[in-house]
């Protein structure tokens, strides 16, 4: 139901080992690279990190409560976007960590669509 949370889970890979800030931008619109976050405020999109192992792999399984598949909210026609560093989760002590993370340019990014 609408209730219930999002369901993310797969494998993204190229990545340096280590933890990647993990977040859904606000425009699904990629013609410029990666544009910066326009998270709507946790942030909507802010998912933390996700840790890539030894052989450049992250498994994502992330359920989430805040994301949503309908309404104004809805990730449908975002952008996902894998960062270079870390996300200090907003604890870094300055305004671009309460805007970024502090994560650090875009790795690898694609547009959230549905298909049939």
């Amino acid at each position: 139901g609408d209730e219930a949370p999002v369901k993310l889970t797969g494998e993204i890979s190229g990545l340096a080992p280590g933890e990647h800030g993990f977040h859904v931008h606000a425009f699904g619109d990629n013609t410029n690279g990666c544009p910066f976050c326009l998270c709507v405020a946790r942030h909507v999109g802010d998912l933390g990190n996700v840790t890539a192992g030894a052989d450049n792999v992250a498994k994502i399984n992330i359920q989430d409560k805040i994301l949503t598949l309908t309404g104004p909210n809805s990730i449908i026609g975002r952008t996902m976007v894998i960062h270079e560093k870390a996300d200090d989760l907003g604890k870094g002590g300055n305004k671009e960590s309460v805007k970024t993370g502090n994560a650090g340019g875009r790795q690898a990014c694609g547009v959230i669509g549905i298909t049939q």
